[in-house]
């Protein structure tokens, strides 16, 4: 859901001349500005790594939740396939930057209870100690969807038409996709002092 909006935002932005997606079968959009490489391990990026060359960015949002996940393969799907995305891109891309969807409550000393916590913080922490131009963490809490995407998943559409309350109660907590999309480009063509980037950080962004 979270790639399918920023994707959208990235394709109706003037700023962006070209976006590549990896999935691992077809998104079904086509656009003059897409190009899409179809690679089933993204523990293995070397048959496609040539490819990668050239971009200024990288918004990262593919994600898993730990439900039903023992930490170990949390931490293969959410870390080791992550850093290996990243470390990838590094070397094909000099100068590049690289933003994270993580989550609020990530846990950044690595040592809590939560597992999936931990898991997140471990993995924003070694982000940001790679050559990137800069590397930004994204924590989003609820995201009101995108009107019209199809990959909104459904557990949103029974609390979607109480946005507009939750973002007057809960302000901290509460941002819509289309803010995260734009904020994403925002730091790349307007940059931002900070690396962790809490609600309140990327309702702010999204507006410069």
């Amino acid at each position: 859901m979270v790639g399918e909006g920023v994707l959208h935002e990235c394709l109706l932005h003037p700023d962006v001349e070209q976006a590549l997606i990896i999935n691992r079968r077809p998104c079904g959009v086509t656009h003059p500005k897409l190009k899409e490489i179809i690679h089933s391990n993204f523990l293995d990026l070397s048959p496609v790594a040539a490819e990668l060359k050239g971009y200024d960015a990288c918004f990262f949002c593919l994600g898993v939740s730990s439900i039903g996940l023992k930490e170990p393969e949390y931490t293969r799907l959410t870390y080791d396939l992550t850093m290996h995305v990243a470390n990838t891109l590094c070397e094909q891309n000099t100068g590049m930057v690289f933003c994270y969807v993580s989550g609020g409550g990530t846990d950044s000393t690595e040592h809590g209870k939560s597992m999936w916590a931990r898991v997140k913080g471990k993995t924003e922490n070694h982000l940001m100690q790679l050559p990137f131009r800069r590397a930004y963490m994204f924590r989003p809490g609820y995201m009101q969807p995108t009107k019209g995407l199809k990959n909104t998943i459904k557990a949103y559409y029974a609390f979607s038409w109480l946005y507009p309350v939750f973002r007057t109660l809960f302000p901290k907590y509460v941002c819509t996709l289309k803010e995260v999309g734009i904020a994403m480009i925002n730091t790349v063509t307007k940059g931002c002092d900070k690396s962790i980037l809490e609600v309140k950080d990327i309702v702010e962004l999204a507006k410069k």
